[in-house]
């Protein structure tokens, strides 16, 4: 696809309309589901690196920023 297409006006007020819509699962957990999500550890290493990339983020300058 070589062909370059700019979206209408239409388009985009349809994208921002879905954008702004509440997303809510299309049903709750079942009771397995909730069991299984208890029974879940989180890694320590895994929230360790979270943190540390969470702070290096923050601290970043231009593109990539956290605000």
């Amino acid at each position: 696809m070589d062909e370059h297409t700019k979206p209408s006006p239409e388009t985009r007020a349809a994208e921002r309309e879905e954008a702004d819509a509440r997303h809510d699962s299309d049903r709750p957990p079942t009771a397995d589901e909730d069991a299984a999500a208890e029974d879940l550890e989180v890694d320590p290493d895994a929230a360790k690196h979270y943190e540390e990339m969470a702070e290096r983020g923050a601290k970043q300058k231009g593109e990539g920023r956290i605000p």
